[in-house]
């Protein structure tokens, strides 16, 4: 099975509905390495937001 960029990151939480089809076939060619620097980011800063306000607003990297 080969990866999928789009699906490991919208399984992450990543919000890509309002992509436009360009920026998705950009998504899709990202690596396995790159999806996962791109998760751990977001991991992190929904960590510092969780820390500092009483409810996550979530956050979308581009």
């Amino acid at each position: 099975m080969s990866f999928n960029a789009v699906q490991a990151l919208t399984e992450k939480g990543h919000d890509l509905g309002h992509a436009t089809e360009a920026q998705l076939s950009v998504i899709a060619t990202l690596s396995e390495a790159e999806v996962a620097v791109l998760n751990s980011v977001k991991e992190r800063i929904e960590g510092e937001v969780t820390a500092h306000v009483e409810e996550p607003t979530g956050v979308i990297i581009w």
